[in-house]
């Protein structure tokens, strides 16, 4: 059974960084795509791609994330993380750690975690 664990997430100021980790099971994490997403307030029904990693380490970030964000991933401990830099109120989300066999940008992941609350206050 596949399981993806997130952590690290919390209530910071404008400014400041936090790292999210994901720990995946149950599938060979080494072939697989990893991504964060987020939904934030008032439109928990989009999942925004905020950062995503290929089995041959090619990343993506949308423009509004680009330079403060890092995604980074250790198959060995089967773990991916989000760095976040300078987070800014609009940052605010839940932010969830997604699994693909395909490379891909949206939405549309085979598995998914139970996302992890960040709150940015100004």
């Amino acid at each position: 059974q596949v399981h993806l664990v997130e952590s690290g997430g919390g209530l910071v100021q404008a400014g400041d960084s936090l790292r999210l980790s994901c720990a995946g099971s149950g599938f060979t994490f080494s072939k697989y795509t990893m991504a964060w997403f987020r939904q934030t307030p008032g439109r928990e029904r989009e999942r925004e791609v905020v950062a995503t990693i290929s089995e041959n380490l090619s990343t993506y970030y949308p423009d509004s994330v680009k330079g403060r964000f890092t995604i980074s991933r250790d198959n060995a401990r089967n773990t991916v993380w989000l760095q976040m830099d300078s987070l800014k109120p609009d940052d605010t989300a839940v932010y969830t750690c997604a699994a693909d066999d395909l490379w891909k940008r949206t939405p549309e992941f085979d598995y998914w975690g139970q996302g992890t609350q960040v709150t940015v206050s100004s």
